[in-house]
């Protein structure tokens, strides 16, 4: 009946993307390049480090947008990163999506899509190019992932999001269980404010005490509060759980993530603004041990700078990144930053 309803469901959504391809009606087919650098040079000053500084590219984003019909647009984004065999630059599929506005209150988009968990807190950050907003930072979830996902206007105020994906991220393909991650988001705006609360399921086979193998559940809690109190200063706090997880992609039994994150900007015109933001990551004890599981990467992270604005498209920002960790026998890490970020 589960699938029945499925295949239901692609052939009307199948049906509603063929009505609105042949609606070509007074509407010219159009196209946009665009691209964002993520560049910076830092100086170490943790103890003991044998790096001290260095120049990096840490992201470069290449994409297309493509309005193939009215309310039908085409998208496909490269991120080009490291990858995890230690390759200095490999150009990762981000986005590859075909997105179909079915009306003013509701928008389906499918293939390599953008992920709901934390976008309204990163852009409400607003310094991607520093630093990635918490649930992405500490492994909460993933920015993209293959799947299919839906918008809904539900009023001037409230907004909904909902969505079924692999569950592993745009980097790594589907697992051997074939079994994806579901969830939803409920959004609040309402002139300076901004409310969210979000949450998914993902489940998998993992080896639990004994050696035997279980099905364990995942999942994921995002709240988000934000308020601009003009146009000058904005503030946020946001609270993240991950259950039975060390990773969004990694599924393990009694393994729990937890952190708040508080952020703000005060704007002193177009160009210069300053920002802090202060990071808490946690774990809990696992049955039979003294210390918590995440010990070595727990702690406080304090993250403050001031952002210039030259020109359209570019922004550099000079800032300094500390994280104060739990585990005694470990040194914190202390930064300096000079951060640039230039898009077309």
């Amino acid at each position: 009946m589960k699938r029945k309803k499925l295949l239901i469901g692609a052939i009307a959504l199948f049906l509603g993307f063929t009505a609105t391809a042949q609606d070509k009606a007074d509407f010219t087919p159009s196209g946009e390049v665009n691209g964002k650098v993520f560049f910076n040079y830092h100086y170490d000053m943790t103890k003991g480090t044998e790096k001290e500084s260095s120049f990096e590219i840490k992201r470069a984003y290449f994409g297309y947008d493509y309005n193939i019909a009215k309310g039908l647009k085409a998208s496909i984004t490269l991120d080009v990163d490291k990858n995890d065999g230690g390759s200095d630059y490999t150009a990762f599929l981000k986005k590859a999506q075909l997105e179909w506005k079915a009306s003013s209150a509701v928008k389906v988009s499918l293939g390599m899509i953008g992920t709901v968990q934390f976008s309204d807190q990163e852009s409400f950050w607003g310094y991607r190019y520093i630093m990635k907003s918490f649930n992405d930072e500490y492994g909460f979830g993933s920015s993209a992932d293959l799947g299919i996902k839906a918008n809904f206007k539900l009023s001037d105020s409230f907004s909904a999001k909902a969505f079924v994906i692999n569950g592993e991220g745009y980097k790594k393909v589907q697992d051997d269980d074939g079994k994806q991650r579901v969830g939803a988001s409920l959004i609040y705006q309402n002139k300076g404010l901004i409310a969210k609360v979000y949450g998914d399921v993902n489940s998998a086979k993992t080896t639990v005490a004994g050696g035997t193998e279980k099905d364990v559940t995942a999942s994921a809690l995002a709240t988000f509060i934000g308020y601009k109190f003009s146009d000058k200063f904005r503030l946020a706090a946001e609270y993240n759980l991950l259950t039975n997880g060390t990773k969004y992609s990694k599924v393990s039994d009694n393994h729990d993530l937890e952190g708040m994150s508080f952020y703000s900007t005060y704007t002193f015109d177009k160009k210069w603004e300053v920002f802090g933001r202060y990071d808490y990551l946690t774990s809990n004890t696992l049955e039979g041990e003294t210390e918590k599981w995440n010990l070595s990467n727990n702690g406080n992270a304090i993250t403050t700078g001031v952002q210039y604005a030259p020109v359209k498209g570019v922004k550099m920002a000079i800032n300094y990144q500390g994280f104060m960790k739990k585990d005694s026998v470990s040194e914190d890490n202390s930064m300096v930053y000079v951060n640039l970020e230039f898009k077309f």
